[in-house]
């Protein structure tokens, strides 16, 4: 009973191979692959390798084989770039490209190198031409072949054959070429019998194509498993996978390559003294394209396995690279330059920022204990988002700040590396960098695996742009300073929690800390006491209507009512149609362009990521209740309206309440002379509110870690959670 089949790919065959040369006529020796066919009908290849693997007793000697592989390549493709045409008609040989070498035989490594393993090549290389021409089967030859071989490891066995088979290789390429113009090579080709075998070069060309195709393909599986050799046994094991798999098949492809050099020199050899009493067989070429076709397979297979391995390494190198990242934050430095070496580029070989003035490329010197924000983003950074950053930074830069609060930004973009960097992509990053006033990274590769792994699973950077600022020592006082940013713009350097605390003890809920410096006009009306009304919401209809009521009970109460429409988060053509209706209908004032509404909602968004940040609730915190009560009317379908008196004084509902509380005027106005318009106003929305409602809240994906639960903002319920997936447009 025959042994079960190893299931190692590389031994794997769907037909019997054959690598023989056919029967050459009776003056001449016979071929050395004779025995083939009967090798592999028969015999199993366990019992090969078992056979190979027992000649293989490593001394432990390491032999640096890549620049003698080189050398090899440098004969094979020399030799192949020679045709039977180009030698029958004196072609010019190509121009050479042994400068380089030429250069490292002067080195004592390389020379050291060549001289040490010269005996060994040569060995070879006459057991090769012996064997191959005194008969026998290519198995036997290999075997023999093997045995010399046994102290040198896998990788040295393979390159020290193909060399020997390149010398042999070469020099007869070398004599086809030169005999027509050189005497000594003409006189060795008279005795190689070279200028009938050119008289025979059209029916020898399929012959001479197989070669060459089997030699590439040698050379190919070689360099591949020098490959193997090469990679850093610190971060890959030889007895794990996808190593330890790896080191099953080399043997096998070395077996198959030394093969390989074994039918290929069979074949040169046999060449010799080739007579016209020659008939030309279609078999030789047909063999060595069989052989050529499996040791193609072997070097797809090694492939895979080597990208494998490729891979494990990147992972243990992204592995170690995170861990010193995070090592790094964990220490104490007298300046920034290794945190930010370690974030955006380590190597001194380019400068890796551009300036955003100048548009020059710097180095991160400049940056040295500075305070540092990182404006980290993905390639979709919105415009709004740029829009407002680059005015609150142009102004910072025109306020007179002492050289101890001054920062710089620097620009991060993270892009994912699982997805291809295509010419879209290129071409987006190329448009976005010049907008940026302040320092950006030069280009998005320049930023490492890890760091970007890091930016994600510490800062929680998740689409969405963050802010992370780093003191002159680099160390982190803030994960995400975006919300302070567009809170309080740059009054709240130096982006601390403290200075975030402190910044809220001084803040009462107030039309000012709503609207900030957005429209300047709403400034003045409450410094001129004037009633004022924000409104938002896309129903049109709804808009027409409350307008009308509003400006018509304004004149009933002879109150001056300013009214200016702040559409909905997100704004998108909807919110622009509603503008242009508005403003041609005169209905009330708007905010012209969608930047101002985008930083209204972006405000009262960042107010509650940062009072929930410290811990406040609807329940301990006023301000924090009125936040809620704004996010829950932005996320509702229908409108909403807030009227304020002065700075603090507010009544604000959702678009039916406070349209019903316009209509029903008369049925509070006798009130008002008594509590104020307000005050009346307030009472009366207290009466209409129903203990039985609906209010949903919608919150950023970039508000970091949301709290469960919440807590609705107007009955003070827990309100249900539940998932809303949102695509933005209208």
């Amino acid at each position: 009973m025959a042994p079960p089949q190893d299931k190692n790919p590389l031994l794997m065959q769907t037909a019997p191979l054959r690598t023989s040369v056919a029967a050459a006529p009776r003056a001449h020796p016979p071929r050395i692959m004779r025995g083939e066919r009967h090798m592999f009908t028969t015999s199993d290849d366990n019992v090969m390798m078992k056979q190979i693997l027992a000649t293989h007793a490593h001394d432990g000697r390491e032999v640096d084989v890549r620049p003698l592989l080189e050398l090899i390549e440098e004969i094979l493709q020399r030799s192949t770039s020679t045709t039977l045409d180009g030698a029958l008609h004196h072609q010019a040989p190509l121009a050479s490209h042994m400068e380089g070498f030429d250069e490292r035989t002067h080195e004592d490594a390389f020379a050291g190198m060549l001289e040490l393993l010269a005996y060994t090549i040569h060995k070879i290389s006459c057991e090769i031409s012996c064997k191959c021409s005194g008969g026998g089967d290519a198995h036997t030859t290999t075997v023999a072949l093997f045995n010399t071989l046994s102290s040198y490891s896998w990788d040295a066995k393979v390159v020290l054959a193909l060399a020997a088979f390149a010398v042999t290789y070469g020099e007869y390429w070398l004599v086809a070429e030169l005999y027509s113009t050189h005497p000594l090579a003409k006189a060795i080709a008279l005795l190689k019998q070279l200028p009938d075998l050119l008289e025979h070069s059209e029916t020898l060309r399929p012959r001479f194509e197989a070669l060459r195709s089997l030699v590439k393909a040698m050379v190919e599986v070689t360099k591949c498993i020098v490959q193997f050799n090469d990679l850093p046994p610190e971060y890959i094991s030889p007895d794990q996978p996808p190593m330890s798999v790896a080191c099953t098949h080399i043997p096998t492809a070395v077996y198959w390559t030394v093969r390989s050099v074994v039918a290929c020199a069979s074949q040169i050899i046999g060449l010799i003294g080739l007579g016209h009493e020659h008939v030309p067989s279609t078999t030789e070429a047909w063999e060595l394209s069989s052989l050529a076709h499996k040791v193609n397979n072997i070097h797809d297979h090694l492939l895979k396995q080597l990208a494998l391995c490729y891979q494990h390494i990147e992972e243990k190198k992204h592995i170690e690279a995170y861990l010193t990242l995070v090592r790094l934050f964990e220490t104490v430095h007298i300046d920034n330059m290794k945190i930010l070496r370690a974030l955006i580029y380590a190597k001194d070989d380019l400068q890796p920022l551009v300036e955003g003035a100048t548009k020059k490329r710097v180095g991160l010197e400049i940056l040295r204990r500075k305070n540092v924000l990182l404006l980290i983003s993905d390639l979709d950074i919105s415009q709004e988002e740029l829009s407002i950053l680059d005015q609150m930074y142009r102004e910072s830069r025109d306020l007179p700040i002492k050289p101890e609060s001054q920062f710089e930004v620097v620009w991060l973009p993270v892009v994912e590396r699982s997805l291809p960097w295509t010419e879209e992509k290129e071409i987006q990053f190329e448009r976005l960098q010049p907008k940026m006033p302040w320092y950006s990274v030069y280009h998005p590769s320049l930023i490492d695996q890890a760091v970007i792994r890091y930016i994600k699973e510490v800062w929680l950077f998740n689409k969405k742009p963050i802010l992370v600022v780093l003191d002159p020592q680099g160390r982190v006082v803030s994960p995400n300073a975006l919300h302070m940013m567009w809170i309080w713009g740059s009054l709240a350097f130096p982006f601390t929690s403290m200075r975030e605390e402190q910044l809220w003890r001084e803040e009462t809920w107030r039309l000012e800390l709503l609207v900030d410096s957005i429209d300047p006009r709403i400034l003045n009306w409450i410094t001129e006491d004037r009633f004022i009304c924000l409104y938002g919401g896309e129903d049109m209809d709804w808009i027409r209507k409350f307008t009308t009521t509003a400006s018509r009970v304004a004149q009933a109460a002879k109150i001056q009512l300013e009214m200016v429409y702040v559409g909905k988060s997100n704004p998108k053509d909807r919110v622009r149609r509603n503008i242009n209706e508005i403003t041609t209908e005169k209905l009330s004032h708007c905010w012209p362009d969608l930047t101002s509404i985008w930083f209204f909602w972006i405000r009262l968004e960042s107010m509650w990521y940062s009072k929930m940040q410290h811990g406040k609730t609807i329940e301990n915190d006023h301000i924090m209740q009125e936040i809620m009560s704004m996010l829950v009317f932005d996320g509702s379908e229908q409108g909403w309206a807030l009227i304020s008196k002065g700075s603090g004084n507010m009544a604000k509902a959702k678009g039916d309440i406070i349209l019903i509380l316009f209509e029903q005027y008369e049925k509070w106005r006798e009130f008002v002379d008594d509590r104020g318009f307000v005050g009346a106003a307030n009472d009366h929305l207290e009466a209409l509110r129903s203990p039985h409602h609906c209010s949903r809240l919608i919150l950023p994906g970039s508000v970091g870690r949301i709290p469960d639960p919440i807590v609705c903002a107007e009955c003070g319920r827990i309100m249900d959670k539940f998932l809303m997936y949102r695509c933005c447009t209208d």
